[in-house]
């Protein structure tokens, strides 16, 4: 038969004591100083070393060499008392569970004052000291008070408070805790070292959190994963199907879901949850367990090198995009949400619908008017509006486009004069600057033509372009400039498509022959704007040369999606998708974090965004083009 790895592995000196070096220490300090107590009483929760710490105390008061912390372990008490020794006739250790009554304790008395038959002290261990009855107390009150020289007391208990305080304050009283995950991990790595057995690192988490801290508990959990390994080791699937804990991937697409707010894809998830034959309660738990990991991700980047958030580097990289989506009043709701679910389902008849109850509350924070809801609501609004990345973030050709500012017409009349150029006895007025504008010269006989006819751009024209740039300038929060001729990609699709094919016309270096700059300026700011949409030349110049390069193009066909492919599958490699937009255009991947992935009908993926006006932006082909080559790439 073989032996429990809690039982082979105990410790045989306090230094092997795992996690419990607050009171290790300071007993091997009062060991070498000799100074040593009649009664101790070890307390904390269960399988944290109390008995173990018991036992090597006795080993060390009785060694050849001691008292001592560093027992010989070859004389023949130090045998004797081994983890898996004979015992001493010197070392009494009952179980006050079963003898915990008055007679007990008075036959334990009258048997503490025989001397130690062969060895320095006698030492009795009293473990689940909180079991003796109040009159068996009183029946050693006596001698743990005035103890003989030779005798040694050591209570062990889960629950201090139930021993009698006047028994408890003739002790030294030795706090034990629950092991930290970091050094139980160690333990099990050596562990598993020892017996030559490969476990797959995401396996080690699952054994600490089933283990609850206890390291008997948790290599009670080990053993038993370790008895069904196979020849390759311990696999994450059996381990997950051996222990009844939800699978990390499972929990990965239901806070994606929650994220982009897919009703659908969470309830399919509690689907195959029931199919497979999970607990909704474990399931619950476990996604109360993530929730906390991301909160503490979000409010402590380092949380993983502190030890606060334990787990694989994919999770760990995983959880940090998550938290990224999810706001902090988002995280805090969620985990009220299911803390208090778990509650009501205790003895609950139907789990699951309890759960996908659950999940519709998630889901719709406007069904609440608490404080929670509200500050969610806000928290997306905010976070909506945030779409423009830092300045200076990007450099190049992309660096322009983020810093994108819109203009309403009325504004431009009254811009500040230019900061930079020579300035000539007669020219245009001061709004035009001359690092963006462009020279009369240099644009087409067409549209220079139509920015000297005011007539023909009517009021209805004009009107709607500047309310939509007044929707995305409080969308955006951009500040207000005086360009004085929008570039492309600040024009809406059909007239930036009109815009472009009118430029196309003719190179910047064949200037022609036009108004000159005088006659530009009596036309008046609003209508020099090209916001009219003016058809294309069906021939000429324009249609002979094409659109320029930064006119919307057709967007390419993408490539066919596989069978097997969902949102669920997109939003798992979302974060790559960003990283492969972002080397392609800073702009593009600056929206693309705003948008979120709704779902994936054929081989069209599906995204949405918080307004109309990024809508448009997000749907022009230069972006569109950007988002194509990045699921290709990825």
């Amino acid at each position: 038969m073989a032996l429990a790895l809690y039982r082979k592995y105990r410790p045989a000196k306090l230094a092997e004591v795992v996690g419990q070096e607050h009171v290790t220490e300071p007993l091997a300090t009062a060991l070498t100083a000799g100074r040593i107590n009649h009664a101790y009483l070890f307390s904390g929760p269960r399988g944290c070393g109390k008995t173990s710490s018991a036992r090597i105390l006795a080993r060390s008061l009785n060694c050849v060499q001691g008292p001592t912390p560093e027992p010989c372990g070859v004389c023949d008490s130090c045998i004797a008392l081994a983890p898996e020794g004979p015992g001493s006739i010197d070392v009494v250790e009952l179980d006050a569970a079963s003898h915990g009554g008055v007679e007990d304790a008075r036959e334990l008395r009258d048997r503490a004052f025989y001397a130690p038959a062969e060895s320095r002290y006698r030492v009795f261990i009293v473990d689940e000291a909180h079991m003796v009855t109040t009159q068996g107390f009183n029946a050693l009150l006596k001698i743990v008070e005035e103890p003989p020289d030779h005798l040694v007391f050591i209570f062990a208990t889960t629950e201090p408070e139930k021993v009698l305080p006047t028994i408890r304050s003739r002790t030294h009283h030795y706090p034990f805790r629950l092991i930290p995950p970091g050094t139980m991990r160690s333990l099990l790595e050596r562990i598993c070292g020892d017996e030559g057995v490969t476990v797959a690192p995401p396996v080690f988490p699952l054994v600490i959190r089933a283990g609850g801290g206890s390291a008997r508990d948790t290599l009670s959990v080990l053993d038993q994963l370790l008895a069904g390994a196979g020849p390759d080791g311990v696999a994450y699937e059996r381990a997950v199907a051996l222990l009844g804990v939800t699978d990390a991937a499972l929990i990965d697409d239901t806070v994606d879901a929650l994220a982009a707010g897919d009703g659908a894809a969470v309830y399919q998830a509690v689907d195959r949850l029931v199919e497979a034959g999970h607990d909704p309660r474990r399931f619950a738990s476990d996604l109360l367990q993530r929730l906390r990991d991301l909160m503490l991700v979000q409010a402590v980047p380092e949380a993983a090198e502190r030890g606060l958030v334990d787990g694989a580097e994919d999770e760990l990289s995983r959880m940090t995009d998550q938290a990224s989506r999810l706001g902090a009043a988002t995280l805090a709701r969620y985990g009220e949400i299911v803390h208090n679910g778990l509650v009501e389902m205790r003895g609950a008849t139907a789990p699951r619908l309890l759960l996908e109850l659950l999940c519709a509350r998630m889901l719709l924070p406007a069904a609440t008017t608490t404080d929670a809801g509200l500050l969610e609501r806000l928290e997306r609004i905010e976070r909506r509006n945030a779409i423009a990345p830092e300045p200076g973030a990007a450099g190049g050709a992309d660096a322009e486009p983020a810093k994108r500012t819109f203009v309403r017409p009325t504004e431009r009349a009254a811009g500040p004069p230019a900061a930079e150029g020579p300035k000539p006895a007669e020219s245009k007025p001061a709004e035009t600057k001359p690092a963006e504008a462009k020279p009369a010269e240099s644009r087409p006989a067409e549209t220079r033509a139509a920015e000297t006819k005011p007539a023909e751009t009517g009021p209805a024209e004009t009107a709607a372009p500047a309310s939509e740039v007044s929707e995305i300038e409080q969308e955006t929060g951009d500040d207000v400039v005086e360009p004085s001729r929008p570039s492309p990609e600040d024009l809406p699709p059909q007239v930036a498509a009109a815009a472009s094919a009118a430029t196309g016309a003719a190179p910047a270096e064949q200037p022609q022959a036009g108004p000159s700059r005088e006659a530009q300026a009596q036309a008046g700011p609003p209508q020099a704007e090209p916001r009219s949409e003016r058809p294309a030349p069906e021939s000429g110049a324009g249609a002979e040369s094409g659109a320029p390069e930064n006119g919307p193009a057709e967007p390419a066909e993408p490539a066919p999606a596989a069978s097997s492919l969902d949102a669920a599958a997109v939003r798992r490699v979302w974060p790559e998708i960003l990283a492969a937009a972002r080397q392609r255009s800073r702009s593009t991947e600056a929206l693309m974090v705003n948008a979120t992935v709704r779902a994936v009908d054929g081989d069209t993926l599906v995204l949405t965004i918080g307004s109309a006006p990024l809508a448009r932006r997000l749907s022009e082909a230069r972006n569109t083009d950007v988002i194509v080559e990045s699921l290709r790439a990825v």
